[in-house]
C-alpha cells in the first residue's frame, strides 16, 4: 500500500499571507503588498481563474507563497 501521508505533506508546503492588490498587470498578475510591507508579484489560482473571480487594485487578498521563492505567490482569496 503507497504511503499517501507523505504527499499530503508536501502540497502544505506554503506560507499564506494576507495583502492589498496595489497595481493590476496583464496576463491576471498583479503586484501585491503584504501587511508586512514586501511587494509581490502574484498571479490567480485556477479556480478563481476559473469561477471569473475579479480582483481590482485596493482589494484584501490572501496569497499563498513557497518559502523557495519569496518574490512571487498565488492568489487564492479575496476578502
Amino acid at each position: 500500500m503507497p504511503n499517501l501521508e507523505g504527499n499530503a505533506q508536501q502540497s502544505k508546503d506554503f506560507l499564506e499571507l494576507d495583502g492589498a492588490v496595489i497595481e493590476s498587470l496583464p496576463a491576471t498578475t498583479f503586484r501585491v503588498r503584504l501587511d508586512n510591507g514586501h511587494e509581490i508579484l502574484a498571479h490567480l489560482s485556477g479556480k478563481m481563474r476559473m469561477f471569473n473571480i475579479r480582483i481590482l487594485p485596493g482589494d484584501k487578498v490572501k496569497v499563498q507563497m513557497t518559502p523557495y521563492d519569496l518574490t512571487k505567490g498565488r492568489i487564492t482569496y479575496r476578502y
